[in-house]
């Protein structure tokens, strides 16, 4: 209970929030904010449908990756397969289903590794994480705007390809290192 009370002490007081933009794949909204201390302010809003990834490991702890341009911030960058989850679909299904398009591999059976808020200060889009044992080849990617290059990259090297910025986005910065570490465990 006294946790509780000091947490109430510390919570944000939101007195409204007025849309800027709302389209298919993010609402950018404006709300009106009051800090504890009766500070108040303008907060811009990012409000992005929950997305799913995978991380697909072959028998030889390779991860399957895809190198593409992030043109945001105009980088090549690899990242794992991923989408966002369409309307009442099952994120499971989601996560299958980008991963056999974006590269052509279709996976095993997966099950949930995580999940987590990407810029939890600003925009609320949770980002699914999921986890597969192998895949089987189902022919090249059919969409085709994703990818430049689809590859096996064993664990050790995405964990340096983090490190050397080769890897930036957030939810395979993530799996690589939730997977690095379970293996170092001896958790795979």
């Amino acid at each position: 209970m006294v946790e509780e009370q000091a947490t109430e002490l510390t919570r944000w007081t939101i007195h409204g929030e007025r849309i800027v933009d709302d389209t298919r794949r993010a609402r950018l909204s404006i709300a009106d904010v009051e800090l504890p201390d009766g500070v108040r302010f303008e907060q811009y809003v990012i409000r992005a449908p929950r997305s799913a990834m995978v991380a697909v490991l072959d028998d030889q702890y390779r991860l399957l990756l895809l190198r593409r341009h992030r043109f945001v911030f105009d980088r090549w960058v690899w990242e794992l397969p991923g989408g966002y989850v369409d309307g009442q679909e099952e994120p499971e299904f989601c996560a299958v289903r980008e991963v056999e398009e974006e590269t052509g591999w279709r996976p095993h059976e997966v099950e949930p590794l995580l999940s987590f808020q990407p810029w939890v200060a600003t925009a609320d889009a949770e980002n699914l994480l999921f986890l597969a044992r192998g895949a089987e080849y189902t022919g090249p990617p059919t969409d085709v705007n994703e990818a430049e290059r689809v590859a096996w990259i064993s664990l050790a090297e995405a964990r340096e390809m983090v490190t050397q910025g080769e890897i930036a986005g957030a939810g395979t910065v993530i799996a690589v290192l939730e997977l690095v570490t379970r293996q170092l465990r001896g958790e795979l």
